[in-house]
């Protein structure tokens, strides 16, 4: 993720900073990086003048986070052009009635590209797992329903306009709120999205709010994964810049309460809670939540955070909870203790889940010299969707010898999985090619295929009911299934 010059950003709006700028970083910076301690002389780190790191193991890891984005940078654009392919075939396939249809209407002039704005256009995310509607088993009243609607949503943001609203009105049998492409002020580029819509039951209405994850084909949003930049914000603490900038930190302002309205330039963070307080006034009685899927997660975690420092408390009183699926970590510990606060205060539920092996959830790194930390515990879920409530996943930063056996012969028993889940659970849990050949790819990189949106749909659905009681900041219940 490149990172504006320390002459073209204001920072008075944080009380200390590290963004890393990797773009121009060359083999004798990278060098001198690992020998000198003087971090804040290197052109490639902004930081305060002065700045020292005299930890080797942590300027090291500041090493391997912007080599990470230097390859990511390299191969952004044949990246997401076998995205694209990817994506077509399929989507070409369908549109023409399948591949045995192709010659006929190919010979009758009836051939069909296909449209990406449509109803019926496939993201390379949906194409792992096509499931559209909700699990017609799991009703409002199973404490399974609000995850579970949750995560349905999380996997739909990934999705062009058109299909979103055509899977929230015509699927769900729910009413569509919108969907927002919004402005990131440091990339320059429309880089967020997410959507709005309303479940109703009765004089009961519940508002979700979705934010799109990491497009795995857009090696951007894998350079924001691995980025190790943050902004230390006033009673917050450090948070990742990356996602900060992703939900709309202003470039010249930071954070103001509110900015004036550029309907060309929609900022996710303004735009949403602008929505918000226009559908809760129509229904005081109404609440909200948020959730997301990978980056989706982390902007879904931030918001409330935001909500907070602003003082929203009308807001956060209407928030129901915070659901998050495969969230990579957000910030400080400090960060931490404040969401803990702000999540307690207001009696919000906090559902934060990991299945088995997915590796976004153990980066950027947690260790003894590193900053980033999750907060509370996880809705942790093993390949048989069998959960617990732990204070952190196991395996936490991912790369450990001990654990490289163990999840290699799990990648290829989920590969297995995939043939026979079908027929011990029904036509529901049958998996698509395109799920299958990533489960391939997780037998050379274990952890990869399980960040999916597909095993998060199926732990919420498979799962023990009584699990989905407890909050991710029940944790002191340790190891309870």
């Amino acid at each position: 993720m490149a990172v504006a010059t320390k002459k073209t950003c204001d920072k008075s709006f944080c009380e200390d900073y590290l963004l890393l700028s990797p773009k121009d970083v060359g083999l004798w910076d990278l060098i001198m990086l690992l020998i000198s301690k003087n971090i804040g002389s290197r052109k490639f780190i902004d930081c305060p003048a002065g700045t020292v790191e005299g930890s080797f193991s942590r300027r090291f890891v500041i090493f391997i986070s912007i080599v990470a984005q230097k390859i990511l940078h390299l191969i952004y654009k044949p990246f997401r052009w076998l995205g694209s392919v990817i994506e077509f075939g399929p989507n070409f396939l369908d549109i023409n009635g399948g591949f045995l249809n192709l010659p006929l209407n190919l010979i009758t002039g009836r051939l069909v590209l296909p449209d990406r704005t449509s109803s019926e256009y496939v993201s390379a995310v949906g194409l792992g797992d096509i499931r559209r509607t909700l699990d017609s088993k799991i009703k409002h009243d199973d404490p399974r329903y609000t995850s579970a609607l949750a995560v349905m949503a999380a996997k739909s943001a990934y999705e062009n306009p058109a299909y979103i609203k055509d899977t929230v009105e015509k699927h769900w049998k729910m009413e569509f709120l919108g969907f927002f492409n919004c402005w990131n002020d440091y990339e320059e580029d429309y880089t967020t999205q997410g959507f709005m819509w309303s479940d109703k039951t009765g004089d009961s209405e519940l508002i979700g709010v979705s934010f799109r994850g990491t497009s795995p084909f857009n090696a951007k949003d894998w350079s924001s994964d691995v980025d190790l930049s943050w902004y230390h914000l006033p009673t917050i603490g450090k948070v990742h810049a990356g996602f900060l900038k992703a939900l709309g930190l202003q470039k010249s302002k930071g954070w103001p309460k509110d900015i004036h309205a550029n309907e060309q330039k929609l900022y996710a963070y303004y735009a949403m809670k602008k929505k918000l307080k226009e559908r809760l006034q129509k229904n005081p009685h109404a609440k909200f939540m948020v959730t997301g899927h990978s980056l989706g997660a982390a902007l879904a975690t931030v918001f409330p955070a935001i909500l907070a420092y602003h003082k929203e408390i009308d807001l956060l009183f209407k928030l129901e909870g915070v659901y998050t699926f495969g969230q990579p970590r957000v910030g400080d510990h400090k960060f931490g203790e404040y969401m803990k606060e702000v999540l307690v205060t207001h009696g919000l539920r906090y559902h934060r889940f990991v299945y088995c092996n997915d590796l976004v959830p153990r980066v950027p790194f947690d260790n003894s010299d590193q900053l980033f930390k999750h907060f509370g515990g996880c809705h942790y879920y093993n390949s048989f969707y069998k959960g617990q409530v732990l204070p952190e996943e196991p395996n936490k930063n991912y790369f450990s010898i001990f654990a490289i056996i163990p999840m290699f012969v799990n990648a290829v028993w989920e590969l297995l999985r995939s043939f026979i889940i079908y027929y011990q659970d029904g036509p529901d849990y049958c998996e698509t090619f395109s799920c299958r050949g990533l489960r391939l790819v997780g037998l050379l990189i274990a952890g990869l295929p399980a960040h999916g949106p597909q095993d998060y749909v199926n732990l919420t659905r498979l799962g023990s009911p009584e699990l989905f009681k407890y909050s991710s900041l029940d944790h002191s219940t340790n190891g309870v299934k």
